[in-house]
């Protein structure tokens, strides 16, 4: 069966939001500490505040009219996400990580650290479903102590250190809480991520509080040119040993793992926090990271290689997954391995829980300072990712369980930081081919302390910078009945191709967001097989449905009309743009209503600047 549709300006009822782009750019650059009365963080943090605004509906989430992915998302093994229906789900985001005080976003109009709702909805045009947003340790509790401290760092049996304040808790996510609200309302899912690189300020990172840092008489070195060279100094190491080994009378890791409690338990009821990213880029191995994960307690914990992990007797007996799922048993647990960005096989084994999803990292190790690779390295990064993808995907199915029978669920949380489209491109179409969800790093700059200029999406306005725009705002499957076999998109043309072999036991429709705004300005053209199309002509989630007996669907999508047809310009929400598109001639199709001749719109569209609204 053979269907196109044509492109005129329609939302999909499910998230009726009025977008008030003004325009993409060409070009882009807490609370104080109180007594500690030493009650349980998590109790203290379980009331949830006032919503700021209207959430999506919610009630769709029992509702097979409402084609979009809402509800609780799971991870039953094997390397898809699944929603509801069983339809598999890929995540496309961004990463929004405020590392200074007070090391949240949040809407407070004037502020550097100001997200609100106009940011939010900028985010959903592009066709993002989640946001990794960060939180931060010192944040949460920040404590009275200062590093060193012997009450914390001595040598002795774990005990609270009483640095928990539960009204720091609280009001802290408070303010998280006004922002999962915010990209909820835009249909948007969060992964709260616990922040940090190179542990603390005192080595030109973030993440841990002061009280936290145990160095063992190591001191400080200046912090380098190149913040990455600060995790070889002897300071740093001691204060990551510390940690990971429990072995300071401060009960760092126990400490660590009731303010995730808390986190846990305040969002645990919430659809739209799709789950919860332990500790990014874990800096330990030798099995430390299991026993960290999992607790002493976990029985027989094995590293990748088969070999047996030992927990030493300072680790807690429960370990930080199962304090976080006892808290929120339905939401899904991102473990970051040992090794993140890099073609190196990981020393974490299998872990004995449910909801699991592998969440690593994919930088090119050949980048300058400011992120980007010069250009005669692009080709050894292209061959590196691809390295680490391999890598991961193989880990992934090493990393099976009796919970996870098929290995756990995979994603790549972070990407990008670069200026380089190129790069860019080259990462996603990697993803693609892997049927991989990703998250670029990062939406702002924020003034990042472990990072650059050149890793921002949008002005510190909040507003797109174009180029990037035009690169990160794809063509995909948001959801699919069935099994994903095949995706790609190519940005300089627009084309997108999908294929997947239809469950007929899920109902609910295959989901495709078209970001017509930006790459289908004249329309778009799709052809199927094994499906019929079920939305609106020209609408920005294009909706499948399998026809019975079909082995496998094949979508096909390009820019512009169809043979034969006649077209016109989509108007709407301004968005400055570079336009440069390929159109592809097809058969057999209907055509799109319009006045303009398909030679007068490809001569429109061909090197122009247009403002398009949505």
């Amino acid at each position: 069966m053979l269907v196109t549709w044509g492109k005129r300006a329609l939302l999909t009822a499910a998230v009726t939001v009025v977008l008030t782009f003004v325009g993409l750019a060409t070009t882009g650059t807490g609370p104080s500490a109180g007594a500690d009365d030493g009650t349980s963080a998590a109790s203290a943090a379980s009331a949830r505040v006032d919503q700021a605004v209207p959430r999506a509906d919610l009630a769709s989430q029992t509702d097979l009219r409402s084609p979009l992915v809402t509800g609780t998302i799971s991870a039953p093994g094997g390397p898809f996400l699944r929603d509801r229906f069983g339809r598999a789900v890929i995540l496309h985001g961004v990463n929004i990580v405020y590392k200074h005080p007070p090391f949240a976003v949040y809407p407070d109009p004037g502020k550097p650290w100001n997200f609100d709702l106009a940011d939010a909805r900028r985010i959903a045009a592009l066709g993002f479903n989640m946001v990794r947003l960060g939180i931060l340790w010192q944040g949460l509790e920040p404590g009275r102590l200062g590093p060193n401290s012997p009450a914390v760092c001595d040598p002795g049996r774990p005990v609270n250190p009483h640095q928990l304040n539960p009204a720091i808790i609280r009001t802290y996510l408070d303010h998280v809480a006004r922002t999962v609200d915010l990209l909820a309302s835009v249909h948007i899912y969060t992964l709260l991520d616990m922040h940090q690189d190179v542990y603390n300020q005192a080595f030109g990172g973030e993440g841990a509080p002061a009280w936290a840092v145990c160095t063992q008489g190591a001191h400080p070195y200046p912090t380098p040119s190149d913040w990455r060279m600060a995790y070889r100094e002897p300071a740093v190491a001691a204060a990551y040993r510390s940690f990971f080994d429990n072995s300071v009378r401060g009960n760092l890791q126990g400490q660590f793992a009731s303010v995730w409690s808390a986190v846990a338990e305040r969002f645990s009821g919430d659809p739209w926090v799709l789950g919860y990213d332990l500790f990014n880029e874990p800096a330990v191995g030798d099995g430390a990271l299991a026993c960290f994960y999992a607790g002493r307690g976990a029985g027989n914990l094995m590293t990748a290689g088969g070999e047996h992990v030992s927990c030493p007797p300072t680790e807690p007996a429960t370990g930080l997954i199962p304090r976080v799922l006892a808290a929120a048993p339905h939401q899904l647990i991102f473990v970051e391995p040992d090794v993140s960005a890099h073609p190196v096989a990981s020393e974490l084994g299998s872990l004995p829980f449910p909801n699991l999803v592998l969440n690593f990292h994919l930088y090119c190790p050949f980048r300058n300072l400011d992120g980007n690779p010069p250009p005669m390295a692009l080709a050894a990064c292209g061959i590196h990712d691809r390295n680490v993808l391999l890598t991961r995907s193989i880990e992934r199915m090493r990393s099976a369980s009796a919970a996870q029978p098929g290995g756990p669920a995979w994603f790549m949380s972070e990407f990008g930081a670069t200026s380089s489209l190129s790069d860019i491109t080259q990462v996603t179409a990697d993803a693609n081919r892997f049927l991989l969800g990703w998250c670029y790093w990062s939406w702002e700059y924020y003034a990042d302390p472990t990072g650059s200029a050149s890793e921002a999406l949008a002005t510190p306005a909040g507003i797109p910078i174009a180029a990037k725009a035009w690169t990160l705002s794809q063509t995909y499957a948001q959801a699919v009945a069935g099994t994903p076999v095949t995706m790609s998109f190519a940005p300089s043309s627009g084309n997108f191709d999908l294929a997947y072999v239809p469950d007929q036991a899920i109902h609910a429709p295959t989901v495709v967001f078209v970001p017509t705004a930006l790459h289908y300005r004249a329309g778009y053209c799709a052809s199927v097989s094994g499906a019929s199309i079920t939305s609106a002509p020209g609408s920005d989630h294009l909706t499948l449905v399998n026809l019975p007996g079909a082995s496998e669907v094949h979508l096909s999508l390009a820019a512009g009309g169809c043979r034969g047809g006649t077209g016109h310009l989509h108007t709407g929400a301004s968005l400055a743009l570079d336009h440069h598109h390929e159109t592809r001639a097809t058969t057999q199709h209907t055509v799109y209503s319009g006045s303009q001749s398909r030679e007068r719109v490809a001569a429109n569209r061909a090197h122009t600047r247009r403002q398009v609204r949505l």
